[in-house]
């Protein structure tokens, strides 16, 4: 079986409302998912667009508080919408996980993307206040 996505997660002590908070402003994506985007502009009203290496992308954040989900997505194919799936579940005796799933595109090599979500997995936990 060929994989289509690549998911890694990781455990910290910070709340999972203080991630939510986090994970819900796209203009903070730089910080922790530096491979997604070098800058972020725009805002919910008129729509986000990442800028990476000057090349433009239109994306959409999707967050449901009450299910600890946040989902940046964008135009993969004429129709289709895909990107970055997080989700954020209390863990048990305090904080929180966070998982974060992304789609592998054909030619991409997976560990390289275990790579990169590792990356800003560790670089998200240092940006939440008490993780």
């Amino acid at each position: 079986m060929t994989a289509r996505t690549e998911t890694q997660s990781i455990e910290i002590d910070a709340d999972r409302d203080a991630v939510l908070e986090l994970l819900s402003d796209p203009r903070q994506l730089p910080e922790w998912a530096p491979a997604f985007a070098d800058t972020i502009s725009g805002d919910a009203q008129a729509g986000w667009r990442a800028t990476k290496d000057g090349q433009d992308v239109e994306f959409r954040v999707v967050s449901r508080r009450d299910a600890g989900t946040v989902d940046f997505l964008r135009e993969v194919a004429p129709g289709r919408q895909g990107g970055a799936y997080l989700r954020v579940v209390p863990r048990p005796g305090g904080g929180a996980v966070i998982v974060m799933t992304l789609p592998l595109s054909p030619g991409i090599d997976p560990a390289a993307v275990a790579a990169t979500l590792r990356d800003e997995l560790d670089a998200l936990a240092r940006l939440i206040p008490g993780a």
